[in-house]
């Protein structure tokens, strides 16, 4: 299992400076809510982690290794899987097309394409079909799969419940819920604080590229969350 930490973590698109000096910890086989409202830098910090924004070496530690900077490529390869927002599917390929995207990492470990069909059943029913003609829910779980076929020690998912209906929404979470209890390390990029919360063992509220509030789930208030929320 792998631990990933961020020590004064920087990262800008061009002129603009989006994070400032985050110190992160993401321990092995928990699961870790970051919460923020839009343009807190969330999402550029996920993308930091997978190599898809490049920083300096020992800005990003794996398993106490340097990793800043690394490609994605090479991140996948150390057990690091991101599900984006948005999902990104290729709508040229099929539902099986873009779930074996994920094998490309080559690594060994349970997930197999059999297996991701055990857990979302609906997949194998479409497997032939265009993987966006699905609805947003279930192109959510090839997202979702396609992660896991690289097996994965962490799972960084960014924005899985946007736009998706509630019972869609509660169905995705018990996966997450399912996969966490398997040892799986579980990053949630989320809007909804208080379900972030619920599933997490520990938060990080970001604001304006900073952390603003960081802690074990079951000691933060609800009050404190919004405080750091609103940066009041």
């Amino acid at each position: 299992m792998s631990t990933i930490e961020t020590r004064g973590l920087t990262a800008h698109y061009g002129d603009f400076q989006a994070l400032f000096g985050l110190d992160v910890t993401l321990r092995s086989g928990e699961t870790t809510a970051i919460i923020g409202a839009n343009g807190a830098g969330k999402s550029t910090f996920m993308k930091a982690i997978t190599g898809l924004i490049k920083t300096a070496p020992d800005m990003i530690h794996i398993d106490g290794a340097p990793a800043g900077g690394r490609d994605a490529h090479t991140i996948i390869s150390q057990g690091i899987a991101m599900v984006p927002e948005g999902r990104r599917l290729f709508p040229s390929l099929s539902v099986e097309e873009n779930l074996l995207i994920g094998t490309h990492a080559k690594r060994s470990g349970p997930w197999s394409l059999d297996r991701v069909y055990d857990v979302f059943p609906v997949l194998k029913e479409r497997r032939r079909l265009s993987g966006t003609s699905l609805s947003g829910g279930q192109q959510q779980m090839v997202a979702i799969g396609r992660a896991l076929l690289s097996n994965p020690t962490t799972l960084l998912c960014d924005e899985i419940s946007l736009g998706l209906a509630p019972v869609v929404i509660e169905e995705l979470y018990r996966t997450i819920a399912e996969l966490r209890s398997e040892g799986l390390s579980i990053v949630i990029v989320e809007q909804d604080v208080a379900r972030a919360v619920r599933v997490a063992d520990q938060v990080y509220c970001f604001m304006e590229g900073r952390v603003s509030l960081s802690g074990a789930a079951q000691d933060i208030a609800l009050e404190d969350i919004r405080n750091a929320y609103f940066g009041i």
